[in-house]
Parts: structure tokens; sequence; C-alpha cells
């Protein structure tokens, strides 16, 4: 009960920070929304088993430094791209490769897949039984990946 509660609440809150709008109708409508963003994320646990092996409310003290380390390498990439596109040489180095996630449940892998894509210069093409197919705008990039940290940060959110 109280990770469907811990749901709602969060959607709510998430949704008045996000949009900001603070009337009376639109705060009914958000609500509302919340209410059936719950029931469908319900109704899909129950169709995969997936929701009890990850509970994101037990690790909120492991989201408040992971959140912040993804927002400073996500600036990082940035600063990189933005230099390859500013040099005029296109100085690119494209490479695909292949990273098994140290995860162990499929929520943990998509989270991971979505925080390479989060990164600029990095793109998730592909999750298959614990294995990501990444496409990087360099070489550089890709090393980043290799050194696991991201892997490493995303597995401890599921312990």
């Amino acid at each position: 009960m109280l990770q469907k509660l811990g749901l709602f609440v969060a959607l709510c809150v998430g949704w008045m920070l996000w949009s900001g709008y603070f009337k009376p109708l639109l705060l009914g409508l958000g609500l509302a929304s919340a209410l059936v963003c719950t029931y469908l994320a319900l109704r899909m646990r129950k169709a995969d088993g997936e929701g009890s092996q990850f509970k994101i409310l037990q690790h909120v003290h492991q989201l408040a430094t992971y959140w912040p380390w993804l927002l400073l390498e996500i600036a990082k990439s940035n600063v990189e791209v933005a230099k390859i596109i500013l040099s005029g040489k296109m100085n690119i180095d494209p490479v695909m490769i292949r990273l098994k996630a140290g995860q162990a449940t499929e929520m943990g892998q998509v989270i991971y897949g979505n925080s390479i894509t989060l990164t600029p210069g990095t793109i998730t093409v592909d999750i298959e039984d614990g294995d990501l197919l990444v496409h990087a705008l360099a070489q550089s990039g890709a090393d980043g990946l290799h050194e696991g940290e991201m892997d490493r940060r995303i597995t401890a959110l599921e312990r």
C-alpha cells in the first residue's frame, strides 16, 4: 500500500512542479491524471511481476546522489559535444559498443539505457537479455561507459 501511495504522491508532486499551474481546474485534472497513471502502473505490475523487485521509494538516499551525478555527466557531455560541433572540423569517431548491464531487473536495465541516452553523444539502440547496444559519437564517450561508473550507480539503486 505504501508503494501505491508513494507512486501517487510522486506523480502529483511531479505534475505540480513541472506544470506550474495551480488553478483549481488544472489541479483537479492533474490529480485525475495521477490517479489514472497510478492505476495503469499497478495494472502493468500485475502483468510483468517486476514492480515488487524494484522498490524505488526505499532508495531515496541513493537517488539523491545519483541524480546530481547524472546531471553533472550530462553537463560534461554537453560541453564535449559542443566542442565537436563548434570546432567546425566535425572530428568525430562514431562507434557502436556492447555493454553488459549489471542490473538484475529489467527496470534497472531500462534506467541504465535511458541514462546513457540522456547523456549527449550516446544513444542506447537496443537492450536484449542484459546486453545494451550503444552508439557513441566519439570513442571518449564509449570509454567513459566502459569504465562502468554509471552501471555501478544504477545497480546500487536495486539493492
